[in-house]
């Protein structure tokens, strides 16, 4: 297996707010290249600029939505989002749910312009049938264990290899993703094991006093 991939989901936390939000990157970049880890940032959709302007590192954003250009004040559109220097997007995060159409939708869009995707799931069966959409990576965070500091590597590991096991069956060239109360070197190794490619994660990082430090925790039982 090769190194894993870590994309970090600033939501609207202000650590990772305006300036916040680059500062966070820059200390991923550098974890990043010291280490070789893909390390890649989901910050609010108005810094996505900000982060990709002064930050070289992959920038997703938190949310897409399945419409085109026209009248859909509001909406999050995917040639805005592509331009503004996001080379990916989170679809279905427990805290911006959607429904199977949407979903369905948002992933048209968001490979109509070239972005990488992460479909978030809560359980087996919600994998499978996102893998079936055929996204790149499918995150499984079971939304009662998100912020709680209890990994789901821990508290449920039959939910992240059962997810690894029902995406091989159904498409083995998506990846799967392990979230939910990662935060420390111990939670990533115990992801990997369990058969992830990666992880999402959020507060243990962004909340952090030193964001660097607490990343090379994360990998150092890589």
């Amino acid at each position: 297996m090769g190194l894993p991939f870590i994309l970090l989901n600033y939501k609207t936390y202000l650590q990772g707010t305006g300036k916040g939000a680059v500062e966070i990157a820059e200390a991923c970049r550098a974890v990043s290249e010291a280490s070789g880890i893909e390390i890649a940032v989901a910050p609010q959709l108005p810094d996505i600029y900000r982060v990709a302007s002064e930050v070289e590192l992959p920038v997703f954003s938190q949310h897409l939505d399945g419409i085109g250009a026209g009248s859909f004040t509001g909406h999050v559109f995917g040639k805005s989002v592509r331009e503004a220097g996001a080379v990916g997007t989170l679809i279905n995060h427990s805290e911006r749910r959607l429904t199977l159409a949407e979903i369905e939708a948002s992933l048209k869009a968001a490979k109509e312009f070239g972005l990488r995707t992460v479909i978030c799931t809560n359980n087996v069966p919600t994998t499978a049938a996102a893998a079936a959409l055929g996204p790149d990576y499918v995150a499984i965070e079971p939304p009662e264990l998100i912020g709680s500091g209890i990994p789901v590597s821990k508290a449920d590991p039959e939910v992240v290899s059962g997810s690894v096991e029902a995406v091989a069956r159904i498409d083995p060239g998506v990846k799967v993703l392990c979230g939910a109360g990662i935060s420390k070197g111990e939670d990533l190794r115990a992801a990997l094991d369990l058969g992830s490619q990666g992880v999402l994660l959020a507060s243990g990082i962004v909340k952090a006093a030193d964001p660097k430090a607490a990343l090379e925790e994360l990998i150092s039982l890589i």
